[in-house]
């Protein structure tokens, strides 16, 4: 069965600045501004919350960072993450073979 579901849509940050600005000093209602831009009214608050919390910096980028400009901090995270499932497979292993040899 296919999914009748819209794709996902992304809008640059100068849109997103922008619809934010109108919201704030145009004195008209969110819904209007929205309804005339096209965006669901949440989703211009959404904006503005972002913009209010992360300032110049909102709205830098999609997703994940490329794995060359994590931090080393983030890198070890997740090796360290990925050690302690590796350890956890390691030990459901060693005690079924246990299990085996009696």
């Amino acid at each position: 069965m296919t999914s009748k579901r819209k794709p996902y849509k992304t809008y640059p940050k100068e849109f997103k600045v922008e619809a934010v600005r109108m919201m704030r000093e145009s004195g008209r209602p969110a819904a209007d501004i929205a309804r005339e831009l096209g965006i669901r009214r949440n989703q211009l608050y959404k904006w503005a919350d972002t913009m209010d919390d992360k300032g110049d910096t909102a709205f830098g980028g999609r997703g994940r960072p490329k794995k060359e400009d994590q931090s080393e901090v983030s890198s070890l995270k997740s090796e360290n993450a990925r050690l302690k499932e590796e350890v956890e497979i390691l030990k459901k292993a060693a005690a079924y073979f246990a299990r085996e040899l009696k």
